[in-house]
């Protein structure tokens, strides 16, 4: 798979979260009904003072093994200052070096193959944060970057 290294600011992001891992039986149903809190129940509309308006899931909180437990949080980069709104959790993506991946195809099922190639890759990981950011909203011919943090 081919990427470009970027360098990046550190992003504040509010949105929702949940702690799941890769073998849990309903990692599909907590990471989409994350999605599906955020755009259905209106979450996205009140994230205030959005910087690009495009939604991320965000990998955070795991120690680097594909079995171990990790926070995915789905939300937007704001520049808001202070908290983040009531029922909403407040994230920082580090700065730094990142590998960009550009996955192009059905929003779900490119996503999810690009993952399953990506745990066979020797990238040296930093496992602070790995986000997608979904560039459209066309689930048939989405494009999503993938970052994923270098040490």
């Amino acid at each position: 798979m081919e990427y470009e290294i970027v360098e990046l600011e550190e992003k504040k992001v509010f949105g929702l979260r949940a702690r799941t891992n890769n073998q849990a039986p309903d990692v599909g149903a907590v990471i989409g009904g994350l999605w599906d809190r955020f755009f259905v129940q209106g979450i996205y509309d009140t994230i205030p003072d959005k910087c690009s308006g495009m939604p991320l899931g965000i990998y955070s909180g795991y120690a680097g093994g594909i079995l171990d437990d990790y926070d995915f949080t789905v939300g937007c980069e704001t520049d808001a200052e202070g908290e983040a709104p009531e029922g909403m959790v407040s994230l920082r993506i580090p700065a730094g070096r990142y590998a960009r991946f550009t996955v192009k195809g059905h929003m779900q099922r490119a996503v999810a193959a690009f993952w399953q190639e990506l745990w066979k890759m020797d990238l040296d990981r930093a496992f602070g944060a790995d986000f997608e950011e979904y560039r459209n909203q066309d689930v048939e011919n989405a494009v999503i970057y993938i970052y994923i943090g270098l040490k």
